[in-house]
């Protein structure tokens, strides 16, 4: 006759593992509920033709970090536009014709929402007019 070596585990131990299973759970979805009144976060780029040199920083709104030398204006623009980058207003001027394309990107998330956005101009200047305060970094 052989004899079981598994170990009984007491009916409460299991019930207390159900009960902190569904709490984790349960906070874990009540976290996701509340990041979209969290701060946002988007990774902007800006490179050059080829990818001869990229700059990169992270913008989250509302900018306390200050990673983003015009966060504050950035993400006025972006609530503006409800996260659309398409949608910039921009700062419109007057810019040569020089052809020295910039490649721009945006990633991450805006009020919850995922963000992945990528425009190339034709010169830092074109982009700067249309873009605004967003990549002026």
């Amino acid at each position: 006759m052989s004899v079981s070596r598994r170990r009984r585990i007491p009916r409460t131990a299991v019930a207390a593992g159900v009960t902190v299973a569904l709490c984790t759970a349960l906070g874990a979805a009540s976290a996701r509920a509340a990041a979209p009144d969290g701060p946002d976060g988007l990774f902007l780029t800006v490179s050059g033709a080829g990818d001869t040199w990229i700059r990169g920083v992270r913008l989250s709104c509302p900018d306390t970090r200050g990673t983003h030398p015009h966060g504050a204006a950035a993400c006025a623009e972006l609530a503006a536009v409800h996260g659309d980058p398409d949608a910039l207003r921009g700062d419109p001027h007057v810019c040569t014709r020089e052809y020295d394309p910039v490649t721009v990107t945006a990633s991450g998330s805006w009020r919850g929402a995922p963000v992945e956005w990528r425009r190339e101009y034709p010169n830092a200047c074109t982009m700067d007019a249309a873009t605004g305060p967003l990549f002026r970094f």
